[in-house]
C-alpha cells in the first residue's frame, strides 16, 4: 500500500510527460501523504476539451463522508473490490478515472529486521498511476474539494514488491500505467477498467533504500549544577567530651 510518494510538480515535467500544466498559483508539497494536496489529471465531461489538472486531497472522500479525516482510510483502493466498497463504488461505476503523476513511490522494506523506507521509480521517467477521483462537498464550509485515490493490485511474485511491507502482510502495488495507456484509461467505461489492473514489470522499475532525513535531536536541558553539600555542624569542644 502506498501512503507516501513524491508528486510531479515541475511544469516542464508535467508538460513533457503528461501534456498538462498545473496552475502557477498552486504549490503542492514536495512529498505527499494522506490528507496532503497533490496534482492529478482527469478528462473533462466534454471529451473535446483538453485534459485538466486538479490539485486535490490524497484520500478519496465519498459524498456521504462527514469529515475530511475519513480520507486517511481511502488513499488506496483495492481494484478487486472497487465496484462494491461504499467508499469507492460510485467513482468506479461512473468511470471517474484519473492519472496521478509521481516521481517515485515510498514503501517500507523489513529485510533488515526493521522498517526501512525505500524509493521505487520507473527507469525512464515519472510514473502515471491509475486512480479514482471525486468532488467532495465539505459540510462545514460548503467548499468543493477535489479528492483522489490510487488503485492497487496484488503484487505476489513481483521481484520488487515481494520485498516490501511487513512480514505476513499481503503484497500490494499501485497500478502504474504505460504512457500510451493514459488517454485510454481516462476515457474507458467501468466495464473496461479491470483490463488496466496489472502489475508493472519489475525490470522497468528501480528501487533503493531512501530513509527519511534524520530528525535533529531535541536539545537537552542544561545539566543542573550539583548542589554544594550542606555545611557541617561544628564539632564538639574538647571540654565537652571530657568534662
Amino acid at each position: 500500500m502506498c501512503s507516501n510518494y513524491k508528486p510531479v510538480t515541475l511544469q516542464d515535467r508535467l508538460l513533457a510527460h503528461f501534456g498538462v500544466a498545473r496552475p502557477d498559483d498552486e504549490d503542492p508539497p514536495e512529498e505527499t501523504w494522506p490528507g496532503y494536496n497533490a496534482p492529478f489529471i482527469v478528462r473533462p465531461a466534454d471529451k473535446a476539451e483538453a485534459l485538466k489538472v486538479f490539485t486535490g486531497r490524497y484520500g478519496l472522500l465519498p459524498a456521504w463522508s462527514k469529515d475530511a479525516a475519513f480520507g486517511r482510510k481511502t488513499y488506496n483502493c483495492r481494484s478487486e473490490t472497487a465496484a462494491e466498497k461504499p467508499s469507492f463504488r460510485e467513482a468506479w461505476r461512473k468511470g471517474r478515472h484519473c492519472v496521478i503523476p509521481a516521481e517515485e513511490i515510498y514503501e517500507q522494506c523489513y529485510e533488515s529486521g526493521a522498517a526501512v523506507r525505500w524509493a521505487i521509480r520507473r527507469t525512464d521517467g515519472p510514473m502515471g498511476i491509475a486512480g479514482l477521483w471525486g468532488m467532495w462537498l465539505d459540510p462545514k464550509t460548503g467548499e468543493r474539494v477535489p479528492t483522489f485515490t490510487m488503485l492497487t493490485v496484488n503484487a505476489a511474485g513481483h521481484a520488487i514488491y515481494e520485498r516490501m511491507h511487513a512480514p505476513g502482510e499481503e503484497k500490494r502495488m499501485p497500478v502504474i500505467l504505460e504512457r500510451e495507456q493514459y488517454e485510454p484509461w481516462l476515457n474507458c467505461h467501468a466495464d473496461q477498467a479491470m483490463s488496466f489492473m496489472q502489475q508493472y514489470p519489475a525490470e522497468r522499475l528501480e528501487a533503493e533504500p531512501f530513509p527519511l532525513p534524520g530528525r535533529k535531536p531535541a536539545a537537552k536541558p542544561p545539566r543542573a549544577k550539583p548542589r554544594p553539600p550542606p555545611p557541617e555542624a561544628p564539632g564538639p569542644e574538647t571540654g565537652d567530651l571530657f568534662g
